[in-house]
């Protein structure tokens, strides 16, 4: 028996068919977690997959199943995937390369009527982005256990929408899919995805091998000062959130540019009543702090929490902490696996430390877990010229479909028969 392989052609199309849920008019995507958008893109997700017998499944958190059910059920499976939610004007390829990679590699496998020792299971994880709802990685984090339901479900959007609320409208949607427990044993997770930089390009490398994941905190700051008329009262009385903000905002990059490899971004202000003759009462406003060195990120982290309460000034301030997630590594073996792929398919591939965050930093508090990367041009991302070329899509999901051979129970070297 011939080893399965990928059909490049059959990826491609549907990649760029996913990309048309959500679809912006000057390119791009905005498929927010559980928006219609996304329901759209479920309900493609699981019309291909029925067409080689994938059974598709959801859980409370709202993660999208497609399982290829192994010869011994019992075993735990090896989970594949990524996300297919994106930023307001996102590309084609993050998450969704991942997803569909897998998918592919998993079809593949079906068309050839291999069925592997252990179960395979396509994952679209729920809410990666944080976009929508924050913070992000939500359906994975809730797989680990490393956040509650309770947590998550009262988390709301611009809108005043609830997790919760947008979780029932998803589940309304599918009423005759199963339903399975918050959380299962798995015996390895692989995630495929765009490098988001260009290191990969620049050194003409095919495969990234992943190392680890940068550590990562985000922070939420609040500024509470007090609405008045911006031509009566007097300077020495006012409690103008935006001046607070300012003092902070310089202090905080002054102290972060003599960082090495440190990366600081304030992304996100929200000015109220944002009235040009109001002073303004409040300033929300959100920090991303990312740095390799888990001592340095920390370090890093209570040096701007001085810094905010230093400069409040006579507003009141409100620090909260929504992300704090430390550097990780991966698996060494399955890093071995995807340099012996690479080199057996003449991809070129170098080592690689992921400076973006991603759904496999909780798995790999669960399983051996690795990430296979792909280049993006120009390192572009979250934008809508994002852009991976098409060999490196397909060179992406043969290296994964090999790592499927191996973990899943069909040896590489099984050859012709």
């Amino acid at each position: 028996m011939a080893l399965p392989a990928i059909s490049p052609d059959r990826l491609w199309t549907r990649l760029m068919a996913l990309g048309e849920h959500g679809a912006l008019p000057g390119g791009g995507v905005n498929r927010q977690a559980l928006s219609r958008e996304e329901i759209s893109a479920w309900r493609q997700l699981i019309s291909w997959g029925s067409e080689v017998g994938l059974e598709a499944s959801t859980d409370p958190a709202g993660n999208l199943f497609l399982s290829l059910e192994g010869q011994d059920p019992n075993l735990a499976p090896v989970l594949i995937g990524s996300h297919i939610d994106s930023q307001p004007t996102g590309g084609l390829f993050d998450g969704a390369f991942g997803v569909l990679a897998a998918l592919e590699a998993v079809t593949a496998l079906a068309e050839a009527g291999v069925r592997p020792q252990r179960s395979i299971v396509v994952v679209g994880w729920m809410n990666e982005e944080g976009s929508r709802f924050a913070p992000g990685m939500m359906g994975s984090e809730l797989f680990a256990g490393r956040r509650t339901l309770e947590e998550v479900t009262v988390v709301r959007d611009a809108d005043g929408i609830s997790v919760g609320e947008a979780l029932a409208g998803l589940h309304a949607a599918f009423p005759a899919l199963p339903r399975c427990p918050l959380g299962f044993p798995i015996h390895a997770y692989i995630e495929p995805h765009i490098e988001q930089a260009d290191l990969l390009e620049k050194e003409n490398a095919v495969i990234g091998v992943v190392s680890g994941i940068q550590g990562k905190k985000t922070y939420d700051i609040t500024i509470h000062g007090r609405e008045a008329h911006a031509g009566t009262e007097p300077m020495s009385r006012r409690r103008d959130a935006v001046r607070a903000f300012s003092r902070m905002a310089t202090r905080m990059h002054d102290a972060m540019d003599g960082q090495d490899f440190i990366k600081f971004t304030i992304g996100r202000v929200v000015v109220e009543p944002n009235a040009p003759s109001v002073v303004p009462a409040r300033v929300s406003f959100r920090i991303d702090l990312r740095h390799p060195d888990n001592a340095v990120l920390k370090s890093c982290g209570c040096r701007l929490e001085d810094i905010a309460l230093a400069e409040a000034g006579a507003c009141e301030l409100e620090i909260r902490r929504l992300v704090d997630a430390p550097s990780n590594g991966f698996d060494a073996e399955l890093g071995h696996a995807i340099r012996r792929s690479a080199d057996r398919h003449g991809f070129p591939h170098r080592d690689i430390l992921s400076a973006a965050g991603h759904d496999a930093r909780q798995m790999a508090l669960l399983a051996r877990s690795a990430m296979i990367f792909i280049p993006c041009r120009g390192g572009i991302s979250h934008h809508p010229d994002e852009w991976s070329e098409p060999d490196h899509v397909a060179a992406g999901a043969t290296v994964l479909l090999d790592l499927l051979c191996e973990e899943a129970g069909l040896p590489l070297n099984q050859g012709d028969a």
